[in-house]
């Protein structure tokens, strides 16, 4: 897998993010015909002022969404959780713990959502390959461009995550 990931970092970028938008309509399309069960994390990421950190991917909606991705068999939510924000940001997780499972639909997969929160000082740097953007937010100045539940469960998560 790793070796499989370096030969496609020596893609010119558009192409790299074409695949990614090729591999994702593939996967929706299996995920429609099998649904499967899916482990994932989700990680709430805050900075030294309490902002929530962001990203856009390059496939699928073009909505900003907390970092995160799939569980590794048999890997713990918080490691996935920190290996994730770190392959898509660059930035570090301090201070992480698991916060809640959620199970969601996500195109007839049963998707059992790990969301982990902690602290990162650092500064997010994307790839412009998976990652497009990536920002650090105020929960009282949230991007338009968001799941309708989501800037609720943000502040929610920040307010389970600071008691």
């Amino acid at each position: 897998m790793l070796l499989l990931s370096a030969l496609l970092h020596l893609l010119p970028a558009p192409l790299h993010r074409r695949l990614y938008r090729l591999a994702h309509w593939a996967r929706k399309q299996v995920w429609r015909v099998w649904r499967p069960s899916l482990d994932g994390v989700r990680v709430l990421a805050l900075d030294g002022e309490g902002r929530v950190l962001l990203v856009r991917h390059s496939y699928g909606s073009d909505k900003w969404m907390p970092p995160g991705g799939g569980l590794s068999r048999g890997e713990e939510p918080v490691s996935a959780a920190r290996r994730e924000l770190l392959e898509e940001t660059g930035c570090d997780l301090s201070e992480a713990r698991l916060l809640t499972v959620a199970t969601e639909d996500l195109v007839g997969a049963s998707n059992h959502v790990h969301v982990v929160a902690g602290r990162t000082d650092g500064q997010p740097r994307v790839d412009g390959r998976e990652i497009v953007e990536a920002r650090f937010f105020a929960l009282d100045a949230l991007p338009e461009r968001m799941a309708a539940r989501l800037p609720a469960e943000l502040r929610q998560w920040v307010a389970d995550y600071r008691a």
